[in-house]
């Protein structure tokens, strides 16, 4: 790779390739060897032509320096940006420092990098290997030090919270840790700045996995593609009456985990909590939300949208909700500027586990822009109401009364049109496979390797963006009823246009393999599974 200046470019040509085809952010260049020292120039040729190539192919990509081998081509970790390692740095985005740093080391490569000083990320070591202020549970030690010098942090094995089984267990453990992280630098968050705005809280990895309800898998799965926005919850060891949590356990509504509202609530008390905050513009006309609940039969639940006046004359609280009557009961406790009615939608999963689909519109326009999304939680009302009070408002009796709270949040989509994302129908698609392999297996079927692509006939024409595709087959016998389909069964999701099948059992029955690629748009919308683009393999079995 480095015998030559242009073997060096060959290489990062290659990489950047390979990162603009599979949708990588960058690259994180490790070099733990001893390197002859007159191979170095065609090393940092490699390293300055990555990252030229991966800044045209891959906007915003980066290109990060891990501090390991020096400009003398020895294996000798600086622990700081310094003289031997300054010239990767100065010719790629970043520095990766070693994380056995000592306390004056991040105020020295600040000094080092001068103005670049954001470029440079101390690392931390979570297992607390050698690291400042020992990791773990006093990770936080390290990043206050980083924070006061004014330079940049990267955490290194933050899976030691999974890996070491934290006590009480892994969701609540990981809450906390990040919590600490949180606490010490705050979180940046980057929200569209147009609509359509859609999240179901994915985390990227879950125990299982539905669409609209329905289960489509039961296997434990991670997958950091399929993350979405996560909403701004504010997690606690504490004992507190109510608490808004990522539910991992519960049945989702879309992908593996949805936002869960639990604890005890007074009968006269509203609960609220922001979700999401931004800038999104708004225009003139109407707004479409869509969101799923689900709810025990005493508890109500809502959102309220905070819309801000871009002349800074104010901002204005919109609930929304398919029961106002149980909030505007309440209003005493929390004033809205309107209300909004939501409906119901009918589900096209028969099985959806209890989640009923809302929609609801809102009127906008061009003036305001959208900064907030709250969660409004009550209990609906089951007492006697009183007259009206002095102000206006109904009061509900038995104020302090407090009852069991519990309801669910699948996902919200906020749209500028009531219609789903139109999909280019199956005929508009190319499908392929190649690298097909099959393999006898010891009870006597076969096993099949393959990769999947597709792509439009006319990539030209104008079509919605598209933010993954779940992959389906369907295995198909003699007795198959073309009218009638047969199960389908989920095998994962792709985030670019191919997948990779491994290993899947087709048993000597089977005369055919009928795999579905559907699309999902950013609104949250999908394509029917009959009306997607099909990929046909039939099986070639041994003797």
């Amino acid at each position: 790779m480095l015998a030559t200046e242009a073997s060096a470019q060959m290489y990062a040509e290659r990489l950047t390739e390979l990162a603009h085809t599979l949708g990588f952010d960058g690259w994180l260049i490790n070099i733990e060897v001893n390197l002859d020292v007159h191979f170095i120039d065609n090393l940092k040729e490699f390293v300055k032509h990555l990252t030229m190539t991966m800044h045209d192919a891959v906007p915003g990509s980066l290109v990060i320096w891990y501090d390991a081998i020096t400009v003398n081509g020895d294996l000798d970790w600086q622990d700081k940006l310094n003289k031997y390692n300054k010239p990767f740095f100065d010719v790629c985005d970043g520095l990766f420092s070693n994380y056995t740093w000592k306390e004056n080391d991040p105020q020295d490569s600040a000094t080092v990098a001068g103005d670049r000083k954001y470029d440079v990320y101390m690392g931390i070591d979570v297992f607390g290997r050698n690291t400042f202020g020992g990791g773990q549970w006093t990770t936080n030690v390290a990043l206050d030090l980083l924070k006061k010098v004014d330079i940049s942090a990267a955490i290194f094995a933050p899976g030691w919270v999974y890996e070491t089984k934290q006590p009480p267990d892994f969701q609540r453990a990981q809450n906390h840790w990040w919590g600490l992280v949180e606490k010490s630098w705050g979180i940046l968050r980057s929200y569209p700045e147009q609509l359509p705005f859609y999240s179901d809280f994915n985390q990227g990895h879950g125990y299982q996995v539905s669409v609209e309800g329905l289960q489509i898998s039961n296997d434990s799965w991670n997958n950091i593609s399929c993350q979405s926005f996560q909403p701004m919850l504010k997690y606690t060891r504490d004992q507190v009456h109510l608490q808004a949590y990522t539910d991992f356990k519960a049945e989702p509504y879309s992908g593996g985990n949805c936002l869960t509202v639990k604890g005890s609530l007074q009968q006269n008390i509203i609960f609220s909590e922001q979700l999401f905050n931004g800038g999104l513009a708004m225009e003139d006309g109407p707004v479409h939300l869509f969101y799923s609940i689900r709810a025990n039969a005493s508890s109500a639940l809502g959102l309220s949208l905070d819309l801000s006046s871009r002349n800074k004359q104010g901002t204005s609280k919109i609930l929304v909700a398919e029961d106002i009557a149980t909030f505007t009961r309440k209003k005493q406790n929390h004033k809205y500027g309107s209300y909004v009615k939501a409906d119901k939608v009918e589900l096209h999963a028969p099985d959806n586990h209890g989640w009923v689909l809302y929609k609801a519109t809102v009127s906008s326009s061009a003036g305001h822009t959208l900064t907030g999304i709250n969660i409004v939680c009550t209990l609906k009302f089951t007492g006697e109401i009183s007259p009206e009070s002095e102000d206006g408002s109904i009061l509900v009796e038995d104020v302090d009364g407090t009852s069991l709270y519990q309801a669910s949040l699948g996902h919200l989509s906020i749209r500028n049109t009531d219609k789903n994302t139109e999909f280019p129908p199956a005929e508009s698609w190319i499908t392929e496979g190649d690298y097909i392999s099959w393999s006898k297996c010891s009870n006597g079927s076969e096993l099949v390797n393959l990769k999947i692509s597709w792509k439009l006939k006319n990539p030209d024409q104008p079509q919605p963006p598209f933010s993954k595709y779940n992959i389906y087959v369907e295995k198909l016998t003699a007795d198959s009823d073309l009218k009638v389909p047969s199960p389908k069964s989920y095998l994962g999701v792709a985030s670019v246009d191919a997948f990779y099948v491994s290993g899947l059992e087709v048993s000597n029955e089977v005369t055919g393999l009928k795999f579905f690629i559907q699309a999902f748009a950013h609104d949250g919308s999908w394509q029917e599974l009959e009306e997607c683009p099909k990929f046909f393999l039939f099986p070639v079995h041994s003797e």
